[in-house]
């Protein structure tokens, strides 16, 4: 299982918000160049890049920033907020982004997702964010009512690299994340799922890794790292040691 650091973007500043209101936030560093850069020197293996205002306004808006991250560090970056048309699909991708992720894009207009898949194997996320089990779109500020199984079930089969699911009301709270509706997708699904939302101690990485059966296959931690509860360095080894468990066994 791979822990995955959050680099979210608002108004250039690296922040996190809390259960995904933009005037909810905590600004962490003001040079999130920088902050990709301690991640990736502490052990991480994938940085997890979000533009905010691109999310909320439907198009990118720290393009220049992200790239530059991207540029930054050695390790692979995928990258949401605001992408919703091929065009800025390939831009991200030629500029050395890893994965991009949809998750508007896949309620609106699925056909999108199907298409990048079949341009850009393997580098297509789909982005999944709840709440109460509905799926969020517009930067978490619209809840439809298509039910997080369903729109699943849309996408299998088309080439999706894998799913982050995140439970939005546990966002950024640092309640820990939601262990079952995370374990009742992965098990819904053959696609990989990327859990988010919610982790705050060394606990939830040791309930999490559990998961891995059922096909969780990440973690993505933002505000815990940030605010020290939860050190990255012990998470990672945790997660190896289970993985050398594992091997061994096999």
């Amino acid at each position: 299982m791979i822990i995955v650091p959050a680099v979210d973007l608002k108004d250039g500043r690296c922040v996190r918000l809390s259960q995904g209101r933009m005037d909810q936030e905590s600004v962490y560093s003001e040079h999130p160049v920088e902050m990709a850069k301690h991640w990736e020197s502490k052990g991480a293996e994938r940085l997890h890049v979000v533009d905010l205002n691109g999310a909320a306004m439907g198009k990118p808006f720290h393009r220049s920033l992200i790239k530059e991250i991207t540029r930054s560090v050695p390790i692979p970056v995928e990258v949401g907020g605001g992408i919703r048309d091929l065009g800025t699909i390939e831009d991200y991708l030629s500029s050395g982004v890893r994965w991009v992720i949809l998750g508007t894009a896949a309620f609106q207009h699925p056909p999108l997702i199907e298409e990048a898949c079949r341009r850009f194997p393997d580098r297509v996320i789909l982005g999944i964010d709840a709440k109460r089990g509905r799926v969020a779109i517009q930067g978490w500020n619209e809840t439809v009512s298509l039910e997080v199984k369903d729109l699943t079930k849309q996408f299998e089969g088309t080439g999706v690299s894998a799913i982050i699911f995140t439970d939005i009301e546990r966002d950024g709270m640092g309640t820990g994340l939601n262990f079952e509706s995370t374990r009742t997708l992965a098990q819904s699904t053959s696609i990989p799922v990327i859990a988010s939302g919610g982790v705050s101690r060394i606990e939830d990485i040791k309930h999490l890794l559990e998961l891995e059966t059922d096909g969780v296959i990440g973690v993505i931690v933002g505000r815990a790292l940030y605010t020290g509860s939860l050190d990255l360095g012990e998470a990672i080894r945790l997660a190896k040691k289970a993985e050398s468990r594992r091997q061994k066994a096999e």
